[in-house]
């Protein structure tokens, strides 16, 4: 993996224009294109999936708020989102769990797999990390309108009752198909 960025990048006025890079169905960095152009025209990007678990070994799973640009009101079993332009996986993944989570302080995440997610009109290359939060989690209210801490047999019953957004649904799978049973 490559070491963190010292520097964080700049906060756009709106998440529509924050810069993302660009990439190849090899994840090699073709351009760079606001975000809101990104998902209009369906280009290929970067992103991250972290599992939270607790100091019980449960999993942070949330419902995202109505205002989010891509799967709005979705629940979804991992906290992440788009690598900004420049910035590498790891370094996102850490920035998105502290972020989503409202903590500081979290240890670095352990990458655990890497797939290109492809949608409806959409994709884009994926690093799924887990972490462990025993900090008290203050989630961000912009990005989680619900959230709680789930067993993994909770989580397993509730996987065909909830709307889950429909990557996190596939990096869960990916992941649960990895472990041994």
């Amino acid at each position: 993996m490559t070491p963190a960025n010292p520097v964080p990048p700049a906060s756009p006025a709106s998440p529509a224009d924050e810069i993302l890079d660009v990439v190849d169905a090899s994840d090699q960095v073709t351009g760079q294109a606001r975000r809101g152009e990104v998902y209009e025209k369906g280009l290929l990007h970067r992103c991250v999936f972290i599992l939270v678990r607790d100091a019980d070994d449960r999993i942070f799973v949330h419902r995202r708020t109505p205002v989010k640009l891509v799967f709005p009101s979705l629940h979804d079993m991992f906290v992440g989102g788009v690598v900004g332009a420049g910035e590498t996986y790891d370094a996102a993944a850490l920035r998105e769990a502290e972020e989503e989570l409202g903590v500081s302080g979290l240890p670095a995440p352990r990458p655990l797999l890497k797939f290109l997610y492809e949608g409806p009109g959409q994709g884009w290359w994926s690093w799924v990390y887990e972490v462990r939060c025993t900090l008290p989690v203050n989630p961000q209210v912009e990005e989680v309108a619900w959230h709680g801490f789930l067993t993994d047999e909770e989580l397993a019953l509730r996987i065909g009752s909830w709307e889950w957004v429909p990557d996190g649904l596939d990096a869960y799978r990916r992941l649960t198909a990895l472990r041994p049973r």
